[in-house]
């Protein structure tokens, strides 16, 4: 009896030895929480004024044509879109935009329209969408031409917003088949908008410079003739 009491007891310790040891191996890296708009410890800083050596315009190999006043990036008309210099996989992305007070005197499409194109393929579209109507997959939050943002959160033009984009890349085998769909996540304002959705494959306009079967991309910004403003961007790799 002593001797499976005491078999009882070895188990019990080294169970706890080996729970230990696992709760050890699985404790989460420490990260400091963004506080007043400032980056979490752990981001890269895309843009946070001052100038825009992270981009490069997506049409050559050229600086990015696009002003930058104080904090803000702003959209120069006809000029093209830009992108970053480094690739992303999966990844955490934050980002704010103002739509400018007179897109509020146009339509649809024309209405402080951008986007956001996550690996230079796929968009979430940025456009005045307080009041002013447009296909469902074509306003703002949308994953363009897929999928309608789940509601409308978005503000009157004029004032500041922010996506917070959760991104999982696409997976590739070594025959160059796709293993894995990318899915994106998407906050606007603070409110859920796009829920793991699968991305059906590149949206409209994306950049095809970038190949087929590549796991990582460049973040990219859409000139849309709008003078749509940018600030405070920053991406925490996963």
């Amino acid at each position: 009896m002593r001797k499976v009491f005491l078999c009882i007891i070895i188990a019990l310790l080294v169970t706890n030895e080996i729970y230990a040891q696992d709760k050890q191996q699985q404790k989460p890296l420490i990260v400091k929480p963004a506080k007043r708009n400032n980056p979490p410890s752990d981001a890269i800083i895309v843009f946070d004024g001052g100038n825009l050596s992270q981009f490069r315009s997506s049409n050559a190999d050229a600086p990015a044509p696009w002003r930058v006043s104080g904090s803000k990036l702003i959209v120069v008309s006809e000029t093209g879109n830009i992108q970053t210099k480094k690739h992303f996989g999966d990844m955490q992305l934050h980002i704010e935009f103002k739509i400018p007070r007179e897109a509020k005197n146009k339509d649809g499409q024309q209405s402080g329209n951008s986007g956001i194109y996550i690996m230079g393929k796929y968009e979430i579209q940025v456009l005045n969408s307080h009041k002013n109507e447009t296909y469902t997959d074509g306003q703002a939050g949308a994953i363009y031409d897929q999928y309608p943002p789940l509601v409308n959160a978005s503000l009157k033009p004029g004032k500041w917003q922010e996506y917070d984009i959760i991104f999982k890349a696409p997976r590739f085998d070594k025959n160059g088949n796709m293993k894995e769909p990318p899915y994106i996540t998407v906050f606007h304002n603070g409110v859920l908008i796009q829920n793991h959705a699968k991305v059906k494959g590149p949206t409209t306009a994306y950049n095809k410079s970038i190949p087929g079967k590549a796991e990582k991309g460049p973040l990219l910004l859409q000139d849309h003739n709008n003078e749509v403003r940018y600030r405070n961007i920053w991406i925490r790799e996963l």
